[in-house]
């Protein structure tokens, strides 16, 4: 069987391939290697793509989530809400802003936030709630303003997996502030490390870019203690490029995902289910591997998908918890039973937009081979 990787930046990029060499050359004549023009055009067009007014750009995505944490008031002596069930990234930016990360469990279908459960942890030193839009749809963030409401805590989205998805016709940030990461293989990737924040607030967004300029709008005007983090020329010129591509790739992402629905519809894994509302982007096809009570039963399918040249993955092995670097919170195994139950056995299929039909079909056929064996 011919190789099918996890996610073809190749293919992508010989989409774009003249577009972004003509991008570099600009930039290159300009000198203009930290922000300048391409980078306000890019951050003018990805808020017009969102539907929110404002868009700041930033080095990376955990950089984003930690601005627009601080932005909203966030530091020492705080708790943030987050799920168990993320990328460590997110409990990163919560901690690097001074805060403590307070976890809470995933809904045990869709593995999006508990919003019940992230209501009932709010304690009087809870200044944010944190919802992630794993895999490539929205948390039920209306359902959480709604709890919500009268009190001064700020809803702060994590946004990296979820560029041009929607909830009820709305996007991330569309009525607070969401942090998204241009990391490569998102479904808006740069050739690097690039993210963003984009806000419905214009305080906000001048809050951001005060605070990733080394807390100045103005060279040497220091107002607040600040970082560095800025989006570059260079990778704003590959976001422009995709951006322009990405709604027809993201549909091609669902098409893909509907056809993995239909061939996985015999095969013994739990399908992934969508929130009535979401329009999925599908950043990762994730599907679940039963356990048949022999231990490992997840990695060994994955090691013989490997074996027969299918690149899946997993999104992600350990609940932040369960890792050294926040054990520091003091929370035993079994805190989190849906977050701890579905972590060994969620497994990642290949999907981008210029995945074939015929190599999906290749795909599910390794994947029953490998649960058969």
């Amino acid at each position: 069987m011919p190789g099918i990787p996890l996610v073809d930046l190749a293919a992508a990029h010989a989409e774009i391939a003249e577009e972004v060499e003509a991008g570099f050359k600009r930039v290159i004549a300009d000198t203009a290697f930290i922000g300048g023009a391409e980078a306000t055009a890019f951050e003018r067009e990805y808020a017009a793509f969102t539907g929110v007014p404002h868009c700041v750009g930033v080095a990376n995505g955990t950089d984003a989530l930690e601005l627009a944490l601080r932005a909203t008031g966030v530091g020492p002596g705080a708790e943030v809400i987050l799920p168990a069930n993320t990328f460590i990234a997110t409990a990163e930016a919560v901690a690097r802003a001074g805060a403590r990360p307070v976890l809470v469990d995933c809904d045990p279908q869709s593995y999006l936030i508990d919003v019940d459960a992230a209501l009932a942890a709010i304690t009087p030193a809870t200044r944010a709630i944190v919802p992630v839009h794993l895999y490539g749809q929205l948390a039920p963030v209306e359902r959480l303003r709604a709890g919500l409401a009268g009190r001064d805590i700020a809803v702060v989205e994590d946004a990296a997996q979820c560029q041009g998805a929607t909830r009820h016709g709305r996007g991330a940030g569309a009525e607070g502030i969401a942090a998204t990461s241009f990391y490569p293989g998102k479904n808006l990737g740069a050739y690097g490390d690039a993210g963003a924040v984009v806000t419905a607030d214009a305080d906000l967004a001048t809050a951001v870019r005060r605070l990733g300029s080394h807390g100045g709008l103005r060279r040497y005007v220091h107002d607040v203690v600040g970082v560095n983090s800025r989006l570059d020329g260079l990778q704003a010129v590959v976001l422009r490029a995709k951006l322009a591509r990405l709604a027809r790739w993201n549909a091609l992402r669902r098409a893909a995902a509907a056809r993995y629905h239909a061939l996985l519809e015999s095969v013994e894994v739990h399908r992934p289910t969508v929130l009535p509302g979401n329009e999925h982007v599908w950043h990762v096809y994730c599907v679940r591997v039963p356990g048949d009570g022999t231990p490992n039963r997840r990695d060994r399918v994955l090691d013989r998908l490997h074996a027969a040249g299918v690149g899946a993955a997993i999104h992600y092995p350990v609940p932040v918890h369960r890792t050294p670097a926040f054990a520091g919170l003091g929370l035993a195994e079994g805190a989190f039973p849906h977050a701890e139950r579905i972590a060994p056995e969620l497994l990642s299929l290949p999907i981008y937009p210029q995945l074939t039909a015929d190599q999906q079909e290749q795909v599910v056929a390794a994947l029953r081979s490998a649960l058969a064996d």
